[in-house]
């Protein structure tokens, strides 16, 4: 029994990097400022934490229907029709629901197919694994989000396919024309955002197309974040900029504006047949449980109903919180949507500003390395339908205070620091 003892004092080699790794956590914690994983103790835009009342300005329920009464009395009634769960993949778990939210998604976007994942991370990743070969190079905006990313990754190391992978200056489209000119492969798939997450600036889709079907490349437009906030009926950022008829293939997600959690892949029938037959990712995954697939689709018939009067009120509390933001001296980079990255352009000021909000009742993630480079801190903000007048001013009025303390506003520095505050 000594000698178990005493083996197990020894610690793993894993162990022992994940301590090592986790020492800036550890001081961030120490000092009470580490920001993440913060636990709600209620859901919707108006939360609680550790029993006080909290407005959430980082959310991406951008519509405000994650509370709402139809999407909950929807999920209620499928829990009693199909349980909690499927206990399967979509291979042997799929219901008339699915079916019906493909079908209605495909109709809604424009599509001849849709194929609905249990998230959008897996959407992306199943897409370019799946039609991507040696014949294939892969083109990534330089600012493209994580999901792309580690699908593009995954899809270099697949053995006997590994595709070429380049990267092009974000949002910039002589950089796009230059790597489709010089690229390897016969095949080009391009990959971008529509609205990017962090920096709430968008993409020149019309240009992006133009140079796409020149060079006789696939274009592909992940969504997230503009389905149901932009376009007159919320059909997103291909619906505002007018090529909504020439995007190949368009990926979006429920955890936004459909106030749930999934994702979907939409474009012509037999790409999408290749992919829900070969995706090892959607194939190997648990089926999206019905309470979440009846929420969505009654999201959907409410962007359907009243699409653009939701999306005009958000855009006017947009414009609003915008306005006063600029007005009070704040950065916000070359946002140009309801995503307003606060910038510090300093670690401390971030997480500090994000303590002392916090405090007041409003929360705004503080976006650090490696989320965000050194000189690019900023304060998570999302303006949705869902904010009240109220949170509005009072969230204003906190920036501002808090911005001169911490002199965001004025540009000063607080002085040299020693190391990392978190």
């Amino acid at each position: 029994m000594m000698s178990m003892n005493a083996d197990r004092a020894k610690k793993s080699w894993i162990e022992e990097k994940a301590y090592a790794e986790l020492a800036r956590i550890r001081k961030a914690k120490e000092k009470q400022v580490y920001p993440l994983f913060r636990e709600f103790e209620k859901g919707g835009l108006h939360t609680q934490i550790d029993g006080k009342p909290i407005v959430n300005f980082s959310s991406n329920d951008y519509l405000g229907l994650t509370n709402h009464p139809r999407l909950k009395e929807a999920a209620k009634k499928a829990v009693d029709k199909y349980a909690c769960g499927l206990s399967s993949s979509r291979v042997q778990a799929t219901t008339t629901e699915h079916v019906e939210l493909e079908r209605r998604l495909a109709k809604f976007f424009g599509y001849e197919s849709c194929l609905v994942t249990t998230t959008g991370y897996q959407a992306m990743v199943s897409l370019i694994v799946s039609s991507s070969d040696k014949d294939t190079t892969l083109v990534l905006d330089s600012y493209s989000h994580a999901c792309i990313l580690d699908g593009s990754f995954m899809a270099c190391g697949v053995p006997g396919r590994q595709p070429e992978m380049r990267f092009f200056n974000h949002n910039s489209p002589k950089s796009l024309e230059r790597i489709l000119k010089t690229r390897e492969r016969k095949n080009a798939l391009v990959l971008v955002e529509g609205v990017y997450s962090l920096d709430g600036d968008i993409a020149p889709l019309p240009e992006f197309v133009e140079i796409c079907e020149r060079y006789d490349a696939v274009l592909v437009v992940d969504d997230a974040h503009g389905s149901g906030t932009l376009g007159k009926h919320g059909r997103g950022l291909a619906e505002e900029q007018g090529v909504e008829d020439r995007i190949p293939i368009l990926m979006t997600a429920f955890s936004k504006s459909f106030g749930g959690i999934g994702g979907a892949l939409l474009g012509q029938a037999d790409v999408i047949e290749m992919i829900k037959n070969s995706a090892r990712s959607f194939l190997f995954s648990a089926s999206s449980p019905i309470p979440v697939i009846a929420a969505v689709t009654t999201a959907l018939d409410i962007i359907e109903d009243e699409g653009p009067a939701l999306v005009q009120e958000l855009h006017q509390k947009r414009d609003y919180f915008r306005g006063k933001l600029l007005e009070a001296g704040f950065d916000l980079g070359k946002s140009t949507t309801h995503i307003m990255p606060v910038y510090t352009r300093d670690e401390r000021k971030a997480l500090f500003m994000h303590i002392a909000m916090l405090e007041c009742g409003v929360l705004m993630v503080p976006i650090i390395y490696p989320g965000a480079k050194h000189g690019e801190e900023r304060l998570r903000v999302n303006i949705t339908r869902g904010h009240t007048q109220e949170d509005m001013d009072t969230a204003l009025e906190l920036l501002k205070s808090y911005g001169e303390a911490f002199f965001v506003l004025s540009g000063e520095d607080l002085g040299p620091m020693d190391d990392d505050a978190f």
